[in-house]
């Protein structure tokens, strides 16, 4: 049996995922997708983009690879969303700490707190593709096996994430491969939020995002 990287298991998948994605988009015509950032502003976006959060050759950049994130930080949509299908590109590097970043989706801002509550794709510090709920029930919901998480280092590179929520049904792709698929069964939480980008505090890190773009579902 010839055994391959997770690494060279994630190109492959990527590359047979834009080929599916290619077609699909050419035998479903009027795909509507539209993209959250425009690459040169924070339109549609509101959060500490002064101290933590930048532009960078057309890319979201938060944290600092020179100094220490001392706690969790959010640039979060203006816009709120119910079912999507949300893909984008993220990158995340650091060097001493906690190196960890997420997005966060049908979230809010906590009143008087740097902190958004709601589900979270996580990602970084061995837990990329898992969905954890973050300051709310404060858990991982959904974890992706083992045998994801093995393999090289996949810090300082960029990765495909994929997330899909429609009704009670998420599910997460990181590089093409289907890390979560939950149906939440707890009643009462909220169907719609905001999208927030995580630079997550106590570590000297910086995540880098770019082609956020999302399609909004019936």
């Amino acid at each position: 049996m010839v055994r391959i990287s997770r690494r060279q298991h994630c190109r492959i998948s990527i590359n047979c995922s834009l080929y599916a994605f290619v077609c699909a988009m050419v035998v479903v015509p009027g795909l509507a997708a539209d993209s959250l950032f425009n690459g040169t502003t924070f339109d549609g976006w509101e959060g500490d983009i002064n101290d933590v959060w930048r532009i960078e050759n057309k890319e979201i950049v938060g944290g600092s690879l020179s100094k220490k994130q001392e706690r969790n930080n959010f640039l979060c949509t203006t816009n709120r969303f119910t079912n999507f299908d949300l893909k984008l590109r993220i990158k995340l590097s650091g060097t001493k700490g906690f190196i960890n970043s997420g997005i966060q989706f049908r979230s809010e801002r906590v009143r008087g707190s740097h902190e958004v509550a709601g589900y979270q794709a996580d990602f970084g510090a061995g837990h990329d593709g898992a969905l954890y709920d973050e300051s709310r029930r404060k858990k991982f919901l959904a974890r992706p096996p083992e045998s994801f998480l093995e393999g090289d280092s996949q810090e300082d590179e960029w990765h495909d994430y994929r997330i899909r929520a429609r009704g009670n049904h998420i599910e997460l792709w990181v590089d093409g491969i289907q890390t979560v698929d939950y149906t939440e069964v707890e009643s009462g939480l909220p169907s719609d939020g905001i999208i927030g980008l995580q630079i997550h505090g106590n570590g000297v890190a910086e995540v880098r995002f770019k082609d956020l773009v999302i399609e909004e579902l019936p």
